[in-house]
């Protein structure tokens, strides 16, 4: 099945509201105090609604669940409302298991009973078959979406660039045929090392993919070296999504989505913001690079 999902310019993520902040610890904390309850995460986002956002890339962080609840409940105030699932959220099963032991987290988040888990996955793990593995995991994590339109699945970059380091790049095609089957929804890439997840996606017959990586300016966690990545945005086929474009806060907005601006082959910026004011003018800046880079 070939899929090309309209990807929306803006896409508004959810760093913010859990305490990841590249820049400041402190800023952490004061944002996870501020967002300590969903009403606080939901105000936000209704804000960015408001405001024309119509695209939230999240994390499968536990409260998601609670706000895809809230998206279900109000089906007229989300009627255009599309969400982008990343996986795994490393954190949560990390967590779990030092609370719960690794059968206490199998029985919490992976669908079915435990029995039922093994006899489809338990298995496939002692004889190596990761892509049987990976298909229960996503099944596990796409549960808090039921119901919602989400048109592109992300694996995380703490997963992409394991198996990239690993060069397990047919697990990327069983992830491809995955999620298109049985989702009918795009596969999508999260990356610290964009160069080398292109050539790995390409070897394995996977054309046009979307990834999202780090883009800017400062050549902040844009592996493989800035000038790599600038030649890769300009010569190869993929549709690309500019990630961490202020560089943790050490390039002024203006500077950083001007910047994007040199390559029209970006298709949406992912920023976050925990203020209306800032929402808006990001919104703003990201919408005027885009008709920058249609003249360029």
């Amino acid at each position: 099945m070939q899929l090309n999902s309209s990807l929306d310019r803006v896409l508004f993520g959810d760093n913010q509201f859990f305490g990841v902040n590249h820049a400041s610890d402190e800023k952490s904390r004061a944002q996870a105090m501020r967002f300590k309850d969903d009403q606080s995460i939901i105000r936000v986002l209704d804000q960015a609604i408001d405001l024309g956002v119509r695209t939230f890339m999240c994390t499968t962080h536990d409260r998601i669940a609670n706000i895809c609840d809230h998206i279900r409940t109000h089906p007229d105030r989300y009627r255009y409302f599309k969400v982008l699932p990343c996986m795994p959220y490393a954190h949560k099963y990390a967590n779990a298991v030092t609370e719960l032991g690794i059968m206490g987290t199998i029985n919490q988040y992976v669908p079915g009973s435990i029995f039922g888990t093994f006899a489809k996955g338990g298995m496939a793990m002692v004889q190596g078959n990761y892509s049987k593995l990976m298909q229960i995991l996503i099944d596990a994590e796409m549960k808090m979406f039921a119901g919602i339109d989400t048109p592109v699945i992300f694996i995380q970059n703490v997963l992409v660039d394991m198996i990239l380091g690993l060069g397990m790049y047919d697990v990327f095609r069983d992830y491809d045929d995955y999620i298109r089957k049985r989702y009918g929804a795009e596969p999508g890439y999260i990356t610290m090392n964009m160069p080398d997840l292109v050539d790995a996606l390409e070897s394995v017959g996977i054309y046009n993919p979307i990834i999202c990586s780090s883009i800017n300016k400062a050549g902040f966690r844009m592996s493989g070296g800035i000038e790599r990545n600038e030649r890769y945005l300009r010569e190869k086929t993929f549709r690309p999504i500019a990630m961490q474009v202020l560089a943790a806060g050490t390039l002024r907005p203006k500077e950083a989505f001007a910047y994007l601006a040199q390559f029209p082959r970006i298709e949406s910026v992912l920023f976050g913001s925990s203020s209306k004011q800032h929402i808006a003018e990001n919104i703003e800046l990201i919408e005027s690079t885009s008709m920058v880079a249609q003249e360029v």
